[in-house]
């Protein structure tokens, strides 16, 4: 298999990325020319160079001014940046103070230079992209009919047969059929060791095969795969702007329309009210633009998020915008689903209790007859252990599943129920009041029950356990000591199966016997209490509550692909510790965004005070206000660091 390659696209990328320190570049050396040229009397090289350096410097700034001016009829930092720059070069011209027109070049340079300086800075995310698009393999080994042949990555099918050999990267998602091997997934999941991995167990585009050799089967076309869904969040994290940045960009806005008015009003009514000469009037409303524009506290908020969303993206966490970084930094309550949540998911099948006359043989079948079509933990387990245990198959048709309570279908002329025990009372089934009492010694222990009934009768019970998970205590125990005020647990389990979960993880508040409708209740209750409420599940009966709470997240291994496209969030690894560090990597974002625009608003009182003082002139104004745009950037980034 050979990686992606192509020149034409590097050499495009490559002026794209520089064209800005380019331009920066040219415009430095042509202000220096220009300065240069001034100090020794050649006036009118100088008039050649710096023209140039101002239309070069300034041309990107310039066509965006106007094309929000245009089109937006608005505002913005690049017009009040160029017309402080023309305004100083007019001045210069008018008074012959030819310092003034390198001034005005300076003040491009250094604002060509800030804009360059933070376009690398937030290259960081892309690159990270790119890198993992180079992950995936331009061809892949195809086995069709016994025979190999090499084909392209798009070329692949549902049920195309590959083959990976040792050391090499895994071209998509796909399903082991044969074979086994310790599987590298750290440039997906993030996960530090090899995972290992046998027959039916999933592995993902971009990880590196050990030192199996492995058979896969592909189970959906490779532009679905994990990593492309990746790719593609980050890349939509990078254009959705979040709350923060809107207002701040609406701010701007309203904002730049009163320095101009302000600044005029500065140039021209001293003059005329005050008697003070219009050069130094005019100056000083020139460097008012400069240093009231607010650069920084545009650059206070983005910059800080998108080092946050890279730095979740590197420890297997993925925020899917920049407002979800910013929202669960604020969360104070904060819902698990159980079942795949809180537990592993993988129930194991503890007892079988059949009703007299019937066999666990027959009750098995009977349940499985039903369950093969379930995606639900509980069927998959008891379709798991029928297989493991030989039990002969039997086929059921008109299979119905009733999310959150229970599956129904026929065999032969028979319905079949599998379910909960409320759920089968109102099918107005008969139920043993022996096997309630022994059903609610199972629940005290922990245990969830399904029943099994045959038209109006019941035919026996089948007991479940599920594992809890063994970072869960430690995350709630540490969600506590981190300020969390409530931590509640969801379930459409029964209540004393529920709680015994609860107690192991010391979880206070716990809300049983639930359908989707009524996770979506509750979350809609939590809310009233609590202005930040986060909803942790893995399941499509988890998707209403996630979509409803501050911030859904989403168990990324085990998780239902409903629960995948609903949540804000997913942890790409099924580890709960990740929810601890998203939220300090929010609240760090959050604090690091104040600190940048107390900073921001600080210097541009400075600035201002500065210069109604007389105590700056231009180019002190362009690089205080280029140094605090350029500062609170490199703020920004410092949530690249672990």
């Amino acid at each position: 298999m050979t990686q992606r390659s192509n020149p034409l696209i590097s050499v495009q990328g490559f002026f794209q990325h520089y064209s800005e320190i380019m331009a920066t570049v040219v415009c430095a050396v042509l202000v220096f020319i220009g300065w240069i040229c001034l100090q020794i009397g050649w006036v009118g090289l100088a008039f050649l160079a710096l023209p140039i350096a101002y239309v070069i410097g300034g041309y990107g700034s310039a066509k965006d001014g106007l094309t929000t001016l245009v089109e937006e009829k608005q505002f913005d930092v690049n017009l009040l940046m160029i017309v402080a720059a023309l305004g100083a070069a007019f001045l210069g011209v008018w008074k012959q103070n030819y310092s003034l027109i390198i001034d005005g070049g300076i003040l491009i340079l250094i604002f060509t230079l800030s804009g360059a300086l933070e376009s690398i800075a937030m290259k960081h995310t892309e690159r990270n992209i790119e890198k993992s698009m180079q992950l995936i393999p331009d061809t892949v080994r195809v086995i069709d009919n016994q025979q190999e042949q090499q084909i392209q990555i798009n070329q692949l099918k549902i049920g195309d047969v590959i083959l990976i050999k040792p050391g090499e990267i895994i071209p998509t998602d796909a399903i082991i059929l044969s074979g086994n091997s310790s599987i590298n997934q750290a440039a997906i999941t993030g996960e530090s060791m090899p995972v290992d991995k046998t027959v039916g167990d999933q592995v993902f585009a971009g990880t590196l095969n050990g030192n199996g050799v492995l058979k896969l089967k592909v189970h959906q076309p490779p532009e679905s795969s994990l990593i492309q869904r990746v790719i593609k969040l980050v890349e939509q994290a990078q254009t959705d702007a979040p709350p923060s940045q809107k207002f701040m960009e609406k701010f701007e806005h309203s904002y730049a329309k009163v320095i101009i008015l302000t600044g005029l009003g500065l140039a021209i009514i001293p003059p005329l009210f005050l008697g003070w000469d219009w050069e130094t009037t005019i100056y000083r409303a020139l460097i008012f633009l400069v240093v009231a524009s607010p650069s920084a506290l545009l650059a206070s908020i983005m910059p800080t998020l998108l080092s946050g969303i890279a730095n979740g993206a590197r420890h297997g966490i993925l925020f899917k915008n920049g407002a979800q970084l910013e929202k669960i930094g604020r969360i104070n309550a904060i819902a698990f689903d159980k079942t795949g949540t809180l537990t592993t998911g993988k129930l194991n099948i503890v007892d079988i209790i059949p009703m007299a006359g019937i066999s666990e043989t027959e009750l098995l079948q009977l349940a499985v007859a039903v369950e093969l079509v379930s995606e639900h933990p509980i069927g998959q387990a008891i379709t798991q252990f029928a297989q493991e245990k030989n039990i002969p198959r039997i086929t059921a048709v008109n299979v119905a599943t009733q999310i959150g309570e229970g599956i129904i279908g026929k065999v032969d002329e028979d319905h079949i129920f599998v379910g909960k025990l409320e759920w089968i009372y109102q099918h107005n089934i008969y139920v043993s009041p022996e096997l309630v009492e022994i059903s609610d010694h199972l629940e005290t222990d922990g245990k969830t029950v399904v029943w099994v009934a045959q038209n109006h009768q019941t035919l026996g019970l089948i007991a479940v356990t599920d594992t809890v998970r063994l970072e869960a205590k430690t995350l709630i125990k540490n969600l506590k000591k981190f300020g969390i005020e409530q931590v509640v647990m969801l379930t459409g389990d029964h209540q004393r199966t529920a709680d015994s979960v609860a107690k192991q993880l010391n979880i206070d508040l716990v809300y049983a016997n639930l359908l989707p409708e009524d996770k979506l209740t509750i979350i809609r209750q939590i809310k009233n209490r609590y202005p930040g409420v986060a909803m942790v599940g893995d399941g499509i009966n988890d998707a209403p509550a996630l979509a409803l709470a501050d911030v859904g997240i989403a168990m990324g291994g085990a998780g239902n692909d409903v629960a995948l496209e609903t949540a804000d969030i997913v942890l790409m690894t099924d580890q709960l510790g990740k929810i601890l560090k998203a939220i300090k990597l929010g609240r760090r974002a959050n604090r690091v965004i104040k600190q940048n625009i107390a900073f921001s608003l600080l210097f541009i009182i400075l600035l201002l005070i500065f210069n109604f003082l007389g105590l700056i002139n231009m180019p002190m104004g362009i690089i205080g206000h280029e140094g605090s745009t350029l500062l609170v950037t490199l703020s920004g980034l410092r949530l690249l660091r672990n």
